[in-house]
């Protein structure tokens, strides 16, 4: 009966619960909803037109304050009835709830994926690709997972014919290259999503951004001139080694400077360097960003995560950019080739300064990359390429004024005395002629030297534009230092100044007896130019130099020192070819004289024989043209009778008293010891030894010289009586007037009464000549 009870309870209760839901929903117990008419009153508060405020007007004009209490209180009892009503029928029937929302959504799921492929179509035919890759990326899984079923299978191939029409569309799109970098970074985008191969759309995306910088590249190419033929090149070579040639060098080994034409291109350098930057250059980066966006940068997920696409995507793209930025560079480096004009450095220097700005670029958005290095290196290379070029003006400055020198000194305004000794020892006017043009050498040297140090400092100016300020590149510790000290102090003002002390030095190897085609006069004037860089200009130079440059004395730099000691080795080196040179024309001169003249059948002597007239008047005009270059020097004290020595037959007058009565030729040896005996107490006498930097030390050399080769050629000659004679008359002549320009006249004595000697030595019948007939016969000369 219990049983019984329970289960009746149960029923009530359920029976209760459902009468509930039907009064909630409004049925009858058939479960339908019955067919009552609308209540249109406002105040019926379970009527659809029910007005909260004109029921509670209502109620406030109708009821009293009781009943409104009472009602009010019957509300909140319904209310709190209907809600645990609600609750128990919710916490009851929760699970049907439940399932009938799943339900709902599979069903809207269903929805979506029948519908799919009119979707796809829809979107494939408005190219709203992107919408169209979404919509099959969700649904994608699903049909997947549910391909086994027919009716599933066909949506997913159906699915699949059009993405791949799609996908065909996308890649169609990608090869035309003809869209914008925005869409073509959507299309790689959804390829990526269509599982295409990342590494292919690598390759494609590059090979069409090459398509594109090729055309850049291309452009800057048709602005270069083109290489020329090799024949050509030989014909110009061929050119330049002949007029150089004619031009007169100083020796055949010597330095050939060429000119530096300026060449004429469609356009200049910095529009060049302009166009590849704004073209190229941004183009590149262009590139760079959209890549990295999309296949470096851009979150991958689920199987792209695995795949370590920026790694392999960035090797491509490293590759990709070394290989196009090597083109530029080419192209770059063979146009700034042809900047060989260096009357304007201000265009190269911000052209320089554009191309590594931009440059700094691309080193930001490709961290690691060596592209701005090789960059750098280019400035680098083009800047100590400037360099050359200003050396190779420099150089081709001095010979060009050397050659003006040369000419100068060969045209009849200057002195006539310059004038012989440039042509080798032509024929004097007298010894008034070194006085008819003063001061022409001084004048020579003081152009020489002005125009040499004028040009440097231009030089130095034009250069210091890599230095300036608003130069990116020059204040970078790569470009900076080296550059100041190694490329402009080095390689540019040393070297130039070596370059000046060489090819000086390489004017005394010249060949011959005359020292060839160099006139002395240059090589004078040389020495004291050289002399003077020791002195002064140097150190001017690198001080100036070491200012303006701010040269870091870290790198190992020559020192003034060194440059001031090899200037003074040139100088000294020129003044002895100097001194050899004249030695060896007046030397030339006493040799014909010796040796054409027959010594044994000659005449009584009446006279000076005219070329120790012409040795004497050379003499003089070398002695007044040292002294325009050089100082005077210190002399020994003259003896009052310098110009009145008498020279034995037996190379020592003082000897003569004692010895000449005893004098004949039964008795040879006598006198060749007593002459070897006096050549052991004398002084040694260095003829070719290294003067001094002053006008009586150069002259005393080219004396030494002049009379030890009129003493060598006389001991090769036999003399017979009028011989001798006419030896000794020469002697006293040259002695009258050889004394005054040597340091010490003793020397000039010696080595006159060593020729007089010989000359009685190889004489068949010495018998001197009167000492006052001698000296009346000079006079008379």
């Amino acid at each position: 009966m219990d049983a019984e009870g329970s289960v009746s309870e149960e029923a009530g209760r359920r029976r209760k619960v459902h009468g509930m839901l039907k009064l909630y929903y409004g049925l009858n117990e058939e479960g339908k909803v019955p067919e009552l008419p609308q209540s249109l009153d406002p105040c019926d508060i379970n009527g659809p037109h029910f007005d909260p405020e004109m029921y509670l007007n209502k109620l406030r004009r109708e009821c009293s304050l009781a009943e409104l209490m009472d009602h009010e209180n019957c509300m909140v009892k319904q209310i709190r009835s209907l809600d645990s009503d609600m609750q128990t029928l919710v916490y009851e029937n929760y699970n049907k709830f439940i399932s009938a929302t799943g339900v709902h959504t599979l069903l809207r799921k269903l929805q979506f994926l029948f519908e799919l492929p009119a979707r796809l179509n829809k979107c494939l035919e408005l190219q709203a690709y992107a919408q169209a890759v979404s919509s099959h990326r969700r649904a994608r899984c699903v049909l997947q997972q549910y391909s086994h079923l027919p009716s599933f299978k066909g949506i997913q191939d159906d699915c699949n014919a059009i993405m791949e029409k799609l996908a065909q569309e996308l890649r169609q799109k990608f090869r035309d290259g003809g869209t914008s970098a925005k869409d073509l970074s959507e299309c790689v985008e959804l390829l990526l999503q269509l599982d295409e191969p990342a590494e292919e759309l690598c390759d494609k995306f590059l090979s069409h951004a090459r398509s594109r910088l090729e055309l850049d590249l291309q452009g800057l190419e048709a602005e270069i001139k083109p290489d020329p033929p090799t024949s050509a090149v030989k014909e110009a070579a061929t050119r330049r080694s002949s007029s150089t040639a004619a031009a007169g060098s100083p020796t055949a080994n010597s330095p050939k400077t060429l000119s530096l034409p300026s060449p004429t291109p469609n356009t200049d350098i910095l529009e060049f360097i302009d166009r590849g930057c704004n073209e190229f250059v941004s183009s590149l980066c262009l590139v760079i960003t959209s890549y990295q966006e999309l296949f470096i940068n851009h979150a991958q997920t689920g199987e792209l995560a695995s795949k370590n696409i920026p790694q392999m995507a960035n090797g491509k793209l490293q590759a990709f950019v070394h290989d196009l930025a090597a083109r530029y560079f080419s192209l770059v480096e063979r146009r700034i080739q042809e900047e060989k004009g260096v009357s304007d450095n201000s265009l190269l220097v911000r052209a320089l300064d554009r191309f590594h700005r931009r440059l700094q670029a691309v080193s930001k958005l490709l961290p690691g990359s060596t592209v701005p290095n090789q960059g750098t290196e280019i400035v680098i290379r083009a800047a100590t390429e400037r360099v050359k070029q200003y050396l190779s003006a420099l150089q081709s400055f001095y010979m060009d004024s050397l050659t003006d020198v040369r000419q100068a000194l060969a045209t009849p305004r200057l002195s006539v005395a310059a004038a012989s000794v440039a042509g080798g020892g032509a024929h004097l006017g007298g010894p008034a002629s070194g006085r008819d043009a003063p001061g022409s050498l001084p004048e020579l040297l003081s152009s020489l030297s002005a125009n040499i140090l004028n040009q440097i400092k231009s030089v130095l100016a034009s250069v210091h534009l890599f230095t300036a300020k608003d130069i990116t590149f020059s204040n970078k510790p790569y470009f900076k230092g080296q550059f100041c000290s190694q490329g402009v102090r080095e390689n540019l003002v040393v070297n130039f100044i070596r370059f000046v002390c060489q090819s000086s030095r390489q004017f005394c190897e010249s060949a011959g007896d005359k020292g060839g085609s160099t006139p002395p006069a240059l090589l004078l004037l040389l020495s004291r130019l050289c002399l003077d860089f020791e002195t002064s200009t140097i150190s001017y130079i690198l001080t100036l130099t070491d200012e303006q440059f701010l040269v870091q004395h870290q790198n190992p730099i020559t020192p003034v020192t060194t440059l001031c000691g090899e200037a003074r080795e040139a100088a000294q080196k020129l003044l002895n070819h100097y001194v050899k040179v004249q030695g060896l024309i007046i030397s030339q001169m006493l040799r014909k004289s010796v040796e054409t003249r027959d010594w044994v059948n000659t005449i009584e002597p009446r006279n000076v024989r005219a070329v120790m007239k012409r040795v004497v008047e050379d003499t003089t005009s070398i002695d007044v043209q040292v002294g325009l270059l050089y100082e005077e020097g210190v002399r020994k004290a003259h003896s009052s009778d310098s110009s009145k020595r008498t020279f034995s037959v037996y190379s020592s007058s003082r000897q003569q008293p004692r010895y000449a009565a005893s004098y004949t030729p039964s008795a040879p040896m006598d006198t060749n010891l007593l002459s070897n005996i006096h050549k052991l107490f004398s002084e040694r006498i260095d003829i070719f030894s290294s003067v001094e930097f002053n006008k009586v030390s150069v002259m005393t050399g080219i004396i030494k010289i002049s009379l030890k080769t009129f003493l060598e050629c006389v001991r090769l000659r036999t003399f017979g009586r009028y011989g001798l004679q006419q030896i000794q008359v020469d002697c006293h002549y040259l002695q009258m007037y050889l004394w005054r320009f040597v340091s010490d006249e003793n020397l000039v004595h010696f080595l006159l009464d060593e020729i007089v000697g010989s000359s009685a030595h190889r004489c068949l019948d010495p018998s001197p000549m009167e000492q006052s007939v001698i000296e009346v016969i000079c006079e008379r000369g």
